[in-house]
Parts: C-alpha cells; structure tokens; sequence
C-alpha cells in the first residue's frame, strides 16, 4: 500500500511526512512518498493534499503542475481511492473559495463556500492560531477513538462552509462553529493539521490508514 502526499509547492511538507511514516510503520503500512509525478499520484493506494497559505494561490500551484489535478480527480473520484484533505487541502475540497473578495473554484468535492472566519467575540485574533477542542458531529472509521474535548492544532483565517450540514463530521468553537473535519464518501478533510496535533492527530493518521471505504 503505497501512500502519496501530493507535493505541489504549498509549504514544507517534512512534518507531515514523518507522520505518516511513523504511523504507517506502526500499522504495517506501506512506504509513504511525497512527490508531484502525476503518475505516482494516478497509482497510489491512498492521497493526502497538505496546503498552507491562500486559496487561490494554492489552487494555482496545483494547477500549474501539468496533469496532476487530473491524476488525483481521477484517483479519487474514479478508483475510489481514499483521500485527506489537509488545511487548505481540505478547503480545496469546496465548490468555490472566496478568500481576498475573490471567486476562485475548488474542487467541488464537498458542496459548499470557504468562508472568512468572523468570531461573534471581537477579542478573538484572526487568524485562529493553536489548540482547540473537537467537537464530534457524526461518526466516521477515521474519526474512531476520537472524543468531543480533544484538542486539534489550528492556522487558519477561513473554513468550508458546507451545505450539506451532514457532511461537516467535527467542528471547535472560535466565536462560534468552525469547521474541523468534512467528508463523504472516500474523501475526508481537517482544517487542523494532524501531523501537529499529537496523540488526536497521530490516531487519525493511524485510522485513515486503515480506512477500508
């Protein structure tokens, strides 16, 4: 079982990396390999989309890299292979972006807008920075042995606003719900980084490697 993180210029993908290395040798996984090879993406057993920084920019970087978006839209959506969707990587899953007043088209995966984060207490900085508390909206095979009340490391100034309200599966409080972890399907997404979010993080890496969809 091969695991590829999809590299496409969008941060440094080394924490991650290490990861889902310790967790694929703890549960007899494959080798994980972070590459932009359209071909190693069209046969990997599993994907993972990190994404730091702006939507539309990262949306850009991916596209600028020839055939890679359909190697993965095609693994995805037509081999079923199991997807995470890692911060903007998540946020790339949603019908459109709508970061900087732009208009910028995502992948359409998960129906729905990226949205800026509007806390009700204006105490609260933007962006949403650091550790915050799961809160469990409806079971899921990679959210297994996870709890409302653990805590998630997030960075981020926007969430996917799903329109599906069943496709939202944990969200953290920040001056109201924000969304944590979308999915349908084969497909999952986390605006948090698991790779920094210790023992939460590690055992939904562990469970995304089992994940049998």
């Amino acid at each position: 079982m091969t695991l590829v993180i999809v590299d496409y210029g969008s941060g440094n993908l080394h924490s991650a990396e290490k990861s889902f290395q310790r967790m694929a040798a703890e549960h007899d996984g494959g080798p994980v390999v972070v590459t932009s090879d359209p071909d190693a993406v069209a046969a990997a057993d599993r994907i993972v989309l990190p994404g730091v920084g702006a939507f539309d920019d990262c949306r850009a970087g991916l596209s600028a890299y020839q055939g890679l978006f359909e190697a993965i839209e095609h693994a995805v959506l037509t081999r079923a292979v199991p997807f995470l969707g890692i911060c903007v990587g998540m946020q790339l899953m949603a019908t459109r972006g709508l970061e900087h007043g732009l208009n910028t088209a995502g992948f359409d995966w998960i129906k729905g807008e990226v949205v800026a984060l509007r806390p009700s207490d204006k105490s609260l900085k933007i962006p949403h920075m650091g550790w915050n508390d799961l809160v469990i909206d409806a079971p899921h095979p990679v959210l297994e042995g996870l709890k409302t009340g653990d805590h998630a490391y997030f960075v981020h100034s926007y969430h996917l606003a799903a329109s599906d309200p069943s496709q939202r599966l944990a969200h953290c409080d920040y001056g109201g719900d924000v969304t944590a972890i979308v999915g349908r399907d084969n497909i999952i997404g986390t605006q948090f980084h698991p790779e920094k979010s210790q023992s939460t993080g590690l055992r939904l890496i562990g469970n995304f490697l089992r994940w049998a969809p």
